[in-house]
């Protein structure tokens, strides 16, 4: 007797089978190498890569890896560029598509660390544990995403944080000649953080190695080594990976940015973290992207730079933002660093950052050779957020410095040709002459934002006009010193909001307390043989804030 088997058995019995089959299609497109150099690899075929996908390249000597980063998309080839051992790729060697756009390794294990712009280890310390991935091209979040630039980064330099202040979200440059301060600026920044919720990203372009190791022991000795990341591309590295070392560092940053201190997507209930990231510095940038564009043959534009620098730039710096409240409120601050040839600021890779950022921060070469550290020329130098990143007391205090400062060059330059000064010019060049003493201060030597507040205020009320010059730093210190220990009541006030009659009046009777006993340590014009050696210490006063104490 014959067994009916029926249709419906026979597509149960297939859908069984076909359920426990678990394999994936792995669809990749491959093809060989027909030409390379430089860092360049010409593929024939490859009509599937998309631009910015990663390419992956097998020697067929040595059996090894190496990826690439699609860049031209011809008709019948592809233009890649190498990243890691490229002496080994030759021609005829293998290349396959990955179907993904390249990215790196992003997370917490990284804090501390220094990596290359693929996210690997290069400072010896062993391998490191990370758990996301972010593509180093990304999207800049859009306009209903943000919010406005509001709360400040101090960076503890008095003439930065009064006249150009810097917020979180903000895009500020650093822009001068070779060996004027830029580095200096950007490392004091971020050693400033020491005691905040900012974790920093230091991307050195085309520096010696000597130089980042230096840094790297400067971040360790001042204790904000381990909320920092450093990405490196030395001068020996090659141009493509120079070309990528920032975005690296904005996907570093971005993860930090993005997600919650667990790393789980941050929203409204959990905030996002906030982010420096210091880019030094794009001039070499760009002309590691020149070097790789001419390469691929693209056609060269002004001054041999490709006509997409532009684009190159804004894609990198527009990732720098304030995300809004929803999107867990987390901000990514860049500080790019830009290199000028002889001061031309009008050059085209100058303009096309400054026209990028929302604000410069101009060093002149004259002004760090005559001695003044920040070397921060306030004529050209802007911020174009403002008093919005300020406290309210600094916004109030700070108000009418870039004038004083503006009239005393102003004045200054007048005064080299007349001898016979009335009295309101002679008071303009002493007290202009007093602030810009007052605003010199030398490596990781930051001020709290509240002791510049006073040490300006002190400034404007006429309290150091008539103390040498030579002592006016050495008042600004103890005066920050003084206020710490025995008016922290006062401190606080100053930090919270502006400062009215009342706390005016305080800070005055403060102030000029102080100053007598200062006078006493320091007398004005005294010869070194006049210093009596081993004097009894200046007993202080008690004030309404503290108790006796020793000055």
């Amino acid at each position: 007797m014959t067994e009916k088997i029926s249709s419906t058995e026979i597509m149960d019995s297939l859908r069984s089978q076909l359920s426990k089959i678990n394999a994936t299609v792995d669809r990749q497109e491959a093809s060989v190498v027909t030409a390379v150099g430089d860092g360049i690899a010409h593929v024939s075929g490859l009509r599937t890569a998309m631009a910015g996908e990663l390419l992956e390249f097998t020697s067929s000597s040595s059996g090894r890896t190496v990826y690439g980063l699609a860049q031209n998309l011809d008709e019948d080839e592809v233009g890649a560029v190498l990243f890691g051992d490229v002496d080994i790729i030759k021609e005829g060697d293998e290349c396959r598509t990955t179907g993904r756009v390249m990215d790196i390794p992003v997370g917490h294990a990284m804090l501390g660390r220094v990596v290359n712009p693929l996210g690997q280890p290069i400072d010896g310390l062993g391998a490191i544990d990370t758990t996301h991935r972010r593509p180093i091209e990304f999207k800049a979040p859009g306009i209903m995403e943000r919010q406005p630039v509001c709360q400040p980064v101090q960076t503890g330099l008095m003439a930065i944080d009064a006249m150009v202040p810097i917020g979180r979200g903000q895009r500020e440059l650093i822009i001068g000649d070779r060996k004027t301060g830029k580095t200096a600026i950007a490392i004091d920044t971020i050693v400033n953080q020491r005691d905040t919720d900012i974790i920093c990203i230091y991307v050195a372009i085309g520096q010696k190695a000597s130089t980042v190791a230096g840094i790297r022991e400067s971040l360790a000795k001042q204790g904000v080594l381990d909320k920092t990341v450093i990405v490196s591309a030395t001068a020996a590295d090659s141009a493509p990976m120079q070309y990528i070392a920032p975005m690296a560092g904005a996907a570093i940053g971005e993860y930090f940015m993005y997600n919650d201190e667990n790393g789980n997507p941050a929203d409204a209930e959990h905030p996002g973290g906030h982010v420096l990231v210091v880019y030094d510095d794009l001039s070499k940038q760009a002309v590691a992207y020149r070097q790789m564009s001419l390469t691929l043959h693209r056609p060269p534009g002004r001054e041999a730079y490709p006509g997409d620098i532009f684009y190159l730039h804004s894609r990198l710096l527009e990732r720098a933002c304030k995300l809004s409240d929803a999107n867990g409120g987390g901000s990514l601050t860049a500080l790019p660093i830009i290199e000028t040839q002889e001061g031309d600021v009008s050059a085209y890779i100058p303009t096309n950052v400054i026209s990028i950022t929302d604000g410069q921060i101009y060093l002149q070469t004259n002004l760090f050779f005559q001695g003044q550290r920040p070397a921060v020329d306030v004529g050209i130098s802007v911020s174009r957020v403002g008093g919005d990143a300020q406290l309210k007391s600094m916004k109030q205090v700070a108000g009418t410095l870039r004038l004083d400062l503006a009239s005393y060059s102003e004045k200054q330059a007048f005064a080299q040709f007349g001898s016979d000064l009335d009295a309101a010019t002679q008071y303009q060049l002493n007290h202009g002459a007093h602030m810009m003493e007052l605003l010199k201060q030398g490596r990781y030597s930051a001020l709290d934002v509240a002791d510049q507040v006073i040490a300006i205020f002190a400034a404007k009320e006429n309290f150091i006009d008539d103390i040498d010059l030579n002592h006016v730093t050495l008042f600004r210190d103890k005066l920050a010193k003084y206020m710490q220990d025995k008016h922290p009541s006062c401190r606080e006030l100053v930090r919270q909001g502006k400062i009215d009659d009342a706390l005016s009046e305080r800070l005055k009777g403060h102030i000029a307390h102080f100053k007598e006993q200062f006078l006493l340590q320091h007398p004005n014009k005294a010869k070194q043989d006049d210093v009596e050696q081993g004097a009894e210490p200046v007993v202080v006063a008690e004030d309404e804030d503290a108790g006796k104490a020793q000055e």
